[in-house]
């Protein structure tokens, strides 16, 4: 039987990883960004041409920084599109955006550039969403969506509630979402289900 978690059951298991085994967290971003470029680079071989990562200021859009340096070292053409706010960037995430800025990835605030999009990555939230998505992110999330580009998810498409599959006043509808580790409650229930699109469950990330 496949296994299922919650978000706060991910948190532990990520928690123990790190702090007991002693597998740094910026291992763990790594080998999920790995994940998803695999995914995009076997199943979208020909959206190359102009990938956007739209990257949240947290770990999930840490990780769609390292996806942007990955895709990019791949012979990708990438923009990152900065969705979250800087000030409250996660260290990792300011790891991986020093990364970034050494291999001269673009990057931009502007949600124009969804519209010649060949593949989005939405690196946006993980799985600690618990409340209502509001304000400038609504207006990112439906360019999104209105986007003609195939969407790639990181762990979670982005408003998706972990535990219960909602929709947190929105979502990102994917047509790829790309969890780690084991499988998701919210993706296989409600709204979850549909708006994750193809799942795919990479669970080469470590011993938990």
């Amino acid at each position: 039987m496949e296994k299922l978690v919650t978000a706060s059951q991910m948190k532990q298991l990520d928690a123990h990883t790190i702090n007991e085994i002693g597998i740094p967290s910026l291992v763990l971003m790594e080998r999920a960004a790995l994940a998803v470029r695999d995914e995009i680079l076997t199943a979208f071989p020909l959206n190359q041409a102009n990938v956007v990562v739209v990257a949240g200021s947290g770990n999930n859009g840490g990780d769609g920084l390292a996806v942007a340096r990955l895709l990019t070292i791949a012979g990708s053409h990438v923009t990152i599109l900065n969705a979250g706010n800087p000030h409250h960037a996660s260290e990792e995430h300011q790891t991986q955006e020093k990364i970034c800025q050494y291999y001269q990835i673009a990057e931009t605030t502007d949600l124009s550039v969804l519209k010649d999009a060949t593949l989005i990555v939405d690196a946006i939230f993980g799985i600690g969403i618990d409340r209502d998505v509001k304000g400038h992110y609504v207006e990112i999330i439906k360019a999104i969506n209105d986007s003609k580009a195939p969407v790639v998810a990181v762990d979670m498409p982005s408003g998706i509630n972990t535990d219960t599959g909602d929709v947190m006043g929105s979502a990102v509808r994917a047509t790829t979402t790309v969890t780690f580790a084991y499988n998701k409650v919210g993706l296989t229930k409600g709204a979850g289900e549909q708006y994750a699109g193809r799942l795919v469950i990479a669970n080469d990330m470590g011993t938990y």
